[in-house]
């Protein structure tokens, strides 16, 4: 890189969430509850699966991606957070901000392309049941998964190549818990033009393709069922697309709000960032197990193999405990 598009800022300084003054304690507490819910609640669903052989369906298949890439988006911005909000250590290097900003684009990219993979898988099952095992086959669903890693993958490094170009002269502040491609570019004293088309172009084609495969296999459901309405239809299709609807809900409304609606970056799109990269991965796994019988069966097969497992590991102890009973 030439000197002259070197950026001048060795480092940025994140504002971190509007807290009030004394209630640093208490919101440290929350988040790190929330994060190691996000963790190990989809830690746990990624087990069940591949402990499972029943839960070996491309269904599952695309959940464990989206329960990895939960936990991923939450890591890239949580644990910074917390540690500024324990240690009030504000400042973040130019290199980390950079890697920072290129991993959250990466997975909140993966979360959109792997939301709208299951939809269409929802929509094979329900429209195509008796041809969903040929139409999803596992040569599919692993194109599937890579080609949205691919872009994914794609898409970060575009914007984060585009955006080292800038540069950062006397504002360094980021009125921000992370750094945010939005606010990164409102800081830079360059010529933004190139940037803001990318984003506008690019990022809002790669929006709009996922939401409109998600928008249209539903409206596809939707037409099937209401053509020959019934109960057990209904509760079919409720029960299979429920979980998801949700979930792909609370993520694009988050989104909508932060950056279609907003028209200036003030503390109400800051907390709704929080929505999508707290609150959303933290809840998936809660949606998905409580609404899903599959995942509640396998995790009480797994309870009960533990608890096995623990009797089995006693046993021993307690044989030989009767024993020297029985000799004295």
């Amino acid at each position: 890189m030439r000197p002259e598009n070197q950026s001048s800022a060795s480092e940025f300084f994140l504002l971190g969430l509007p807290i009030p003054p004394g209630q640093q304690g208490l919101f440290f507490a929350l988040f790190l509850g929330m994060y190691l819910a996000t963790v190990l609640g989809n830690l746990l669903i990624i087990l069940l699966i591949r402990l499972d052989s029943r839960l070996h369906t491309p269904m599952y298949f695309f959940l464990s991606h989206l329960a990895f890439s939960d936990i991923s988006l939450s890591s890239v911005t949580v644990p910074k957070m917390l540690m500024n909000m324990q240690t009030q250590e504000q400042s973040i290097p130019y290199v980390d901000c950079i890697s920072q900003l290129y991993f959250f684009i990466l997975f909140a990219t993966l979360d959109n392309f792997l939301l709208a993979v299951m939809a269409y898988d929802r929509y094979v099952a329900i429209c195509h049941p008796l041809h969903y095992t040929t139409i999803m086959r596992e040569g599919l669903c692993a194109l599937l998964v890579a080609g949205s890693w691919i872009i994914s993958c794609g898409t970060a490094l575009l914007h984060t190549i585009l955006l080292v170009q800038l540069s950062f002269c006397a504002n360094n502040v980021i009125n921000h818990f992370f750094c945010d491609l939005t606010v990164l570019l409102k800081l830079s004293c360059s010529d933004i033009s190139l940037n803001e088309l990318v984003t506008f172009s690019e990022g809002g084609m790669l929006s709009s393709l996922p939401l409109a495969i998600v928008l249209g296999s539903y409206i596809r459901i939707g037409t099937i069922i209401l053509k020959a309405p019934s109960t057990k239809r209904l509760l079919k299709a409720f029960s299979t697309c429920g979980s998801h609807l949700l979930v792909v809900s609370l993520f694009y409304g988050t989104l909508v709000g932060v950056y279609l609606l907003s028209s200036s970056w003030d503390s109400k799109d800051i907390i709704a960032s929080v929505m999508y990269t707290v609150v959303t991965p933290m809840l998936n796994p809660f949606i998905y197990s409580l609404r899903n019988r599959d995942i509640k069966q396998a995790l009480e097969m797994f309870v009960n193999r533990v608890n096995l497992v623990k009797w089995k590991s006693l046993n021993p102890l307690i044989t030989v405990r009767s024993t020297v009973k029985d000799r004295f």
